[in-house]
Order: structure tokens, then C-alpha cells, then sequence
């Protein structure tokens, strides 16, 4: 953990005055030209300029491409914009990556407001990591904070991940449950954590897989940037930078699935990092996950319009349980032909 020293503000570029950083900001968006504006406005206003940017846009109308094409004299690096090939955001950000040349990646969602010291606080522990420890950074989400879970929730954590912890911030417990990072003052500025989200979340290339997002995860795809972090936390260390803050305007768009499609999504996708990617696999794990999926779909009825709500989502959890199961039946068909096969073989 970084000593409290770090705190100070010293080495973050004052307002006005400007450095060059070796990062490209690699932005997936789809039919949001004007929160785009608003995120290339707050590039533009950091002290900490990025040597590219790289928008890969799966919209319809060309109006993001004459965006991107205004506003590219006006950035220090290159403005490169690339029409997305296919639709979806883990697909859009391994396009992205293809073509970006700078040593450190700045995945950034189209709908983010970032203050102006916000990317010189994310370089600023890569540019003191001289051991190469650091693998990525991620920004605090000033309206998506960890908050202290009440009663029902703390029992439901420390029956998933097998203990009673002070705090589960920033943390990936049971199955596949990734809880926010924690806003305290007396956090240092970089406070160690087990994931990263991608929203505004600084990464360094050479720990980044290839293809850095599964091929699982297509359309909104959920849980990909739990399950990126998650591999590259393996072998390099994850940090969220508490001082670097931001705004995620999240909302109804585009590319935003309903109920129904984000119910079963959230079950089949973190299904696969549990299993694929964690490897908890055992009927321990598979009871804790039904737990925790029946808690989220109760949960919709203490939402506003829940009761409205819930038939979408029990319906979507209903269809991720046949396509899990299914999954399932399909795998287990073809181990089962293996040996057999193998014998052709010889």
C-alpha cells in the first residue's frame, strides 16, 4: 500500500499547466454524440494531455464520425476514430486495441465527467511504479461508492466468501461478486484492490491478455471488465486511485439492455467468471450462487416500480438458468465423446 505521504497533491500538474503522458483513452460508444462531446471537453481540460485517443463507434448515423473529425485538431495526440466491426462493448474495446500504439491504455466509458487532475492521479502511480508492480488503476466513481452494507447484506457477504471481513470494498468474493471500492479519508490516495471496472480505469498494456476481453461477452457485456481485471490480477497488482473522481452518468441508451436481458445476463456472465475464470466449480459454489441471485431478484421488489420489475427479471433469470444448464449438457455430451473419438484417432 502507498504511504500516506502520497496524499499530497505535489507532483499533480497544477490547473493550467499541462504534461504529455504515454496513454491512449480507448472509448466504445454507439449513438451518443453529445455525452461524447462532454467526455472529449474534459480530455481536452486535463493536465495530464493523452498521446491518442481512440473512438470506435458502432452507431448508425454519421454524426459521432463529424464529432470526432471537429474536434480532432484540437487534441495534443491523435484523435483516431474506427467504425466498430461488431456491436458491443468487450468487442469494441479488443477492436480498439488493435490499432492503439501507447504503452498504456485508458478504457473510459462515453458518459463519464472527469475533473481535470483526473488522469495525472491515475499516471502518477504508474510513473512511480519503477519495478513494474502495477498492473492497472482504476478512478472513484463519486455517485458509485461502496457503501456499508446493512444487516441482510453483511450476512449474505460473509456467507459467500467464508468469513466476516471489516469491509468488502473493492473485493471479488464467492461467486463472482465484485463489490465498489471505498471512498475513506484515512485511505491513502492508491488503496490496493482484487478488480477494476472500466469506466475510467488506467491499465498497462503488457499485463492486458490477448485478446484482452473473453469472447463471451457480447452485446452491454456485463462482468467483462470483472473478468479482465481478475486475469490480469494474477500476475500484477490492481490499485483504485481514491483522488482521481469522477462522474458516471449511466443511463438508458442505445446499447442498454432491458430487465429481462440484464437479469440473464447477470446470472450467465457471472456464472462464467466463476467458473471459467475463478474456477469454483463445486456444488458449495453453485449454492452460494443461487443464493446470491435469488437476493438480487427479492431485491427488485424494494426498487421503485419493483413490482413492476420483477416479472422481466424472473423471466430472465429463468432463461440464463436454461442457457447455463444447457451450456452445461453441451460440455458435458463432449467430454463424454472424447475417448471415444480419440480411439478413431489412432
Amino acid at each position: 500500500m502507498i504511504s500516506t505521504q502520497d496524499r499530497t497533491r505535489d507532483d499533480v500538474p497544477a490547473v493550467g499547466a499541462t504534461r504529455r503522458v504515454p496513454v491512449a483513452a480507448l472509448i466504445p460508444t454507439v449513438e451518443r454524440p453529445g455525452r461524447l462531446r462532454r467526455v472529449f471537453d474534459d480530455l481536452l481540460a486535463q493536465t495530464a494531455q493523452v498521446d491518442e485517443a481512440v473512438i470506435v463507434d458502432a452507431s448508425v448515423s454519421a454524426v459521432t464520425e463529424q464529432l470526432c473529425a471537429s474536434y480532432a485538431p484540437r487534441f495534443e495526440g491523435r484523435l483516431r476514430y474506427v467504425r466498430a466491426t461488431t456491436r458491443g462493448a468487450a468487442a469494441q474495446r479488443n477492436q480498439g486495441l488493435t490499432i492503439v500504439t501507447a504503452p498504456f491504455v485508458l478504457f473510459m466509458d462515453d458518459d463519464v465527467e472527469l475533473p481535470s487532475d483526473c488522469i495525472a492521479r491515475l499516471w502518477r502511480l504508474f510513473d512511480r511504479d519503477t519495478e513494474n508492480h502495477w498492473g492497472g488503476v482504476s478512478s472513484m466513481i463519486m455517485n458509485q461508492r461502496y457503501e456499508p452494507p446493512g444487516r441482510l447484506s453483511r450476512w449474505l457477504f460473509d456467507v459467500i466468501s467464508g468469513e466476516s471481513a471489516v469491509s468488502y470494498a473493492g473485493r471479488c468474493i464467492g461467486p463472482a461478486v465484485n463489490l465498489l471500492p471505498e471512498d475513506n479519508p484515512s485511505l491513502p490516495e492508491y488503496v490496493p484492490v482484487e478488480w477494476l471496472n472500466t469506466t475510467c480505469t488506467l491499465y498497462r498494456r503488457a499485463a492486458l491478455p490477448t485478446p484482452a476481453f473473453s469472447g463471451h461477452f457480447d452485446g452491454y457485456s456485463l462482468c467483462e471488465d470483472l473478468d479482465l481485471s481478475l486475469v490480469v490480477g494474477r500476475s500484477w497488482k490492481l490499485a483504485n486511485a481514491r483522488m482521481a473522481r469522477i462522474v458516471h452518468n449511466s443511463g438508458p441508451g442505445p446499447g442498454k439492455p432491458g430487465d429481462a436481458e440484464m437479469a440473464r445476463m447477470e446470472l450467465v456472465n457471472r456464472h462464467y467468471v466463476m467458473t471459467e475464470t475463478l474456477g469454483r466449480s463445486s456444488l458449495r459454489d453453485y449454492a452460494k450462487l443461487a443464493l446470491v441471485e435469488t437476493f438480487l431478484l427479492l431485491s427488485t421488489l424494494a426498487m421503485g416500480g419493483g413490482v413492476r420489475r420483477f416479472p422481466a427479471r424472473s423471466w430472465g433469470k429463468i432463461r440464463g438458468l436454461v442457457e447455463i444448464t444447457g451450456g452445461r449438457m453441451q460440455r458435458s455430451a463432449h467430454f463424454k465423446g472424447q475417448p471415444e473419438m480419440t480411439e478413431r484417432r489412432r
